[in-house]
């Protein structure tokens, strides 16, 4: 066997011990629960989670949305083209530089997650439950959501 071989026993432990991948897993699991929620509101969990981020005073430009997100803003403006088409938000240029954007959520945005709100909450519910029924208690839950946070940041 060279240098560039790996064998099966390798493999496994790569696929049960590596974070990447059971973070990945974990969190398509989660999306999908959500995405079932909203899907009778034509809502992705992105989107919901996106339209929930210009729910502030300021509209934000799309480099702070980005950072916030954790997502580069290529992605963000792709994400952002269906939430402009359908009414939910408006883009505009960033007033205090003029070769940027903000974008603020319309009020038909803001009617799409009163109508999401609900459906998250309940799921949110449902996924902590479980959580605190299987492996954890709420505080260990509590200090999960903190250790996420903090990967995250």
């Amino acid at each position: 066997m060279d240098n560039h071989s790996i064998n099966i026993k390798q493999a496994i432990h790569v696929s049960q011990t590596c974070l990447c991948l059971q973070l990945q897993k974990a969190a398509r699991k989660v999306a999908r629960s959500f995405d079932d929620a909203f899907r009778d509101i034509d809502l992705s969990h992105g989107q919901f989670s996106l339209l929930m981020m210009l729910m502030q005073p300021t509209p934000p430009n799309v480099g702070g949305l980005a950072d916030a997100l954790a997502m580069d803003r290529t992605t963000l403006t792709a994400n952002l083209k269906p939430l402009q088409r359908n009414g939910f938000i408006t883009v505009f240029p960033d007033p205090k530089d003029g070769r940027g954007k903000c974008i603020k959520l319309t009020e038909s945005g803001e009617a799409l997650l009163a109508m999401a709100l609900p459906k998250w909450e309940y799921v949110q519910q449902q996924l902590t439950e479980n959580l605190t029924a299987g492996t954890l208690n709420s505080g260990q839950a509590s200090q999960l959501m903190a250790q996420l946070k903090q990967v995250a940041k």
